[in-house]
């Protein structure tokens, strides 16, 4: 009866789950199966992406769907690609978020990205990518961060990229680009960070960009810029780089040669607002320092003139070109000094560095962008608009910002990942204090879409504190990536399920001692979550395995993912509960009820007892039998050679046994079964 009852109940569920496609369709499909023959010619590293499974399930690396189930993110970060980017990008028309920095991609940059007018964040950089950067880039409405730096980028910055209305960060630094710096950048309201550096760019510093009124950092060193630096910018402090510039001069900057008569020739016009042949900002005339025909005299004046002017003006062509050479000969010894720090400071590099010294001083210094765009803003819960007190104190305390993450799992390289699943990634990571944590990445789309509750589980979860639940140490929420991380203390030891079904000699063999010390602070860890607390209610797990009792260096166990369900869209969590039955974990009455009780928790507890014993993985019939009638030969571990405790042995397997009784109600409560661990036993 319960059998056909569970496929009557289980199976259509399980049809009506996978009859839910992305409205994306075929079309979203064929675009990433030519982005992936593009980007992985050899499909050594996106092999997970086949023209009959669904971007939106999880199974693609990488990609995230809306709740439209549209591809909305791609984050491929230090992900080994070798490949170019396919024009077909510009298909995944509600693309939010594109993340390819950090590969060794070659090739142009397709134009066809200009239409992707959803696009927040574009990440590039630290690529082998060359060409020019497209103009149709302008058309990019929603972009907020353009990072193209450390490639082999050549030709002018396209004005177009000042129509970037939004824009906030610009890195393209450590190119080949030419040209002058684009009057109208100066004309963006938003733009903060903008950095030029070690490239080969000429002509003066814009007066209008020195005056963007959010401008924070400007970087421009080791160009061949000229002209008088606007004085406003000495705001900026220490946030304004010009070294390496032997043309650029001006006042109250340390290090800037004072301007000359040459120099102060175009002082009036740098300091003015230079007129707009057009709305598009594109300035009629850029003064410059060798703009001089506009100072000549008519006729009337030549006719006044004198020796003594004409003096003057030798002198002046005299003095100017001795500074010039000293100003020449001060720039190549400060070159030289430069060269000699490039171990120190990313600031005084050499702009001949290949790719793979760029690439290794960013992974020591996080990139300044990640800083600006996400330490002052947790996205998408500001708790200022949307949480109340109690959230703000909570949040205060746990809270860690993008950069942070980033910095710790060196960009999410798979070279620290350690497992993924269908709705999550989780990475080792290293603290700025030096501490070891995981970090669970949890797209955006498979958390509650309702704000209170995500915080409610976030609270409950932050709450937990016991020796043998995993210690959870902050969180980080990014509308730019679509992904929610956790951050976990770290588990050296791994988990439980890498101790079952083991070889013989294997180092992963476990000791009797340390199998029961095990089961008892799971034990513990499980009755923790039952009781209720003055600072913490009730709960009931419902996800116990052997998968989520993760061992620190003592082999101490602590429970994983202790209230993450509360956090999960009821259809993540339909999926999760999913293999936990097929696991042999789900309580038999779970299938009657669809309700978890602290008795599903016990019988699930019960179940990994059994493994624990036997060194199993999946248990059948015969194995139970076994235990049942404590027949220990053909049920303990042979891996332990007979060496175990038989009094222990009988009364674990009794307590298993009890544990996974059909009816709830005759089996004990966690407080019974850790009165038992901690004293009685059974003969």
């Amino acid at each position: 009866m319960g059998a056909n009852y569970f496929l009557l109940t289980f199976f259509p569920l399980v049809f009506a789950f996978s009859c839910i496609k992305p409205v994306s369709g075929n079309a979203e499909v064929r675009a990433l199966m030519e982005i992936k023959s593009s980007l992985d010619p050899e499909n050594k590293k996106l092999s997970s992406w086949t023209s009959d499974g669904d971007p939106c399930s999880g199974s693609f690396l990488g990609v995230i769907c809306n709740e439209h189930h549209k591809v909305a993110n791609i984050t491929l970060t230090n992900s080994g690609l070798t490949g170019k980017l396919s024009p077909a990008i510009a298909e995944l028309k509600c693309l939010s978020g594109l993340y390819l920095h950090y590969n060794s991609l070659t090739g142009e940059i397709p134009k066809e990205l200009g239409s992707l007018t959803e696009l927040n964040d574009l990440y590039l950089n630290e690529n082998n990518l060359t060409g020019i950067i497209p103009p149709e880039l302008g058309n990019m409405a929603s972009l907020q961060v353009l990072d193209l730096s450390s490639n082999g980028l050549t030709g002018k910055i396209p004005t177009e990229i000042g129509f970037l209305k939004k824009l906030s960060v610009l890195e393209l630094q450590h190119n080949r680009l030419t040209g002058e710096i684009p009057e109208n950048l100066g004309i963006l309201g938003t733009l903060k960070k903008l950095y030029l550096g070690f490239n080969q760019l000429s002509g003066p510093i814009p007066s209008k960009l020195a005056n963007a009124p959010q401008l924070e950092n400007l970087e421009v060193q080791n160009n061949t810029l000229s002209g008088v630096v606007p004085p406003v910018l000495r705001r900026l402090n220490g946030k304004f780089n010009y070294e390496s510039n032997p043309g650029l001069c001006g006042t109250g900057f340390t290090s800037l040669r004072v301007c000359t008569a040459w120099d102060n020739v175009n002082v009036n016009h740098v300091d003015s607002d230079v007129p707009y042949s057009n709305n598009n900002g594109v300035p009629k005339d850029v003064p410059g320092a060798a703009n001089i025909s506009q100072l000549h005299c008519n006729q009337t004046h030549c006719s006044r003139s004198s020796k003594f002017p004409q003096a003057l003006i030798v002198a002046s062509v005299i003095t100017v070109t001795v500074t010039l050479v000293v100003a020449v000969v001060f720039g190549i010894f400060r070159r030289r000094r430069l060269k000699q720090k490039v171990g120190n400071t990313s600031d005084a590099s050499d702009d001949r560095l290949s790719t793979d010294q760029t690439k290794e001083m960013y992974k020591r210094s996080p990139s300044p962008l990640l800083t600006v765009e996400y330490s002052s803003r947790w996205d998408p819960m500001t708790p200022e608009k949307s949480c109340n007190s109690m959230y703000n104190e909570f949040l205060n305390g746990f809270k860690f910002n993008l950069e942070e993450v980033e910095s710790a799992t060196q960009h999410f390289t798979e070279l620290n990942l350690l497992g993924r699943s269908n709705f999550s990634a989780v990475y080792k990571g290293t603290l700025k204090d030096g501490s070891m944590v995981a970090v669970k990445s949890i797209s955006v789309t498979s958390c509650k879409s309702e704000e209170t509750e995500f915080m409610e589980g976030l609270s409950l979860l932050s709450s937990l504190k016991h020796e043998n639940l995993i210690k959870l140490r902050g969180f980080c929420c990014s509308k730019g990536r679509g992904e929610c991380f956790l951050i976990y203390d770290f588990a050296s030891k791994g988990n439980l399920s890498q101790y079952l079904d083991v070889e013989e000699n294997s180092r992963h063999v476990l000791d009797w001692s340390t199998r029961v010390s095990i089961i008892k602070g799971i034990a513990k860890g499980l009755g923790y979550l039952h009781s209720s607390e003055p600072d913490k209610p009730s709960m009931v797990h419902r996800n116990i395995s052997v998968e989520k009792v993760l061992l620190d260096q003592q082999f101490t166990p602590l429970i994983l993912d202790c209230g993450l369900l509360k956090l999960l869209a009821d259809d993540v969590v339909y999926s999760a509960l999913k293999v936990s039955a097929a696991l042999g974990y789900m309580a038999p009455e779970y299938i009657t009820t669809g309700r978890f009780t602290e008795k599903s928790d016990v019988y699930a507890f019960g179940v990994i007892i059994l493994q624990v014993l036997s060194g199993k993985g999946l248990l059948d019939c015969s194995m139970r039998l076994a235990a049942e009638s404590c027949k220990f030969e053909n049920f303990i571990d042979p891996n332990l050679k007979g060496t175990f405790s038989v009094s222990e042995a009988t009364m674990l397997t009794k307590l298993a046994v009890n544990c996974t009784l059909e009816d709830p109600d005759n089996r004990p409560s966690m407080v019974s079964v850790n009165e038992e661990l901690n004293g009685s036993s059974c003969g």
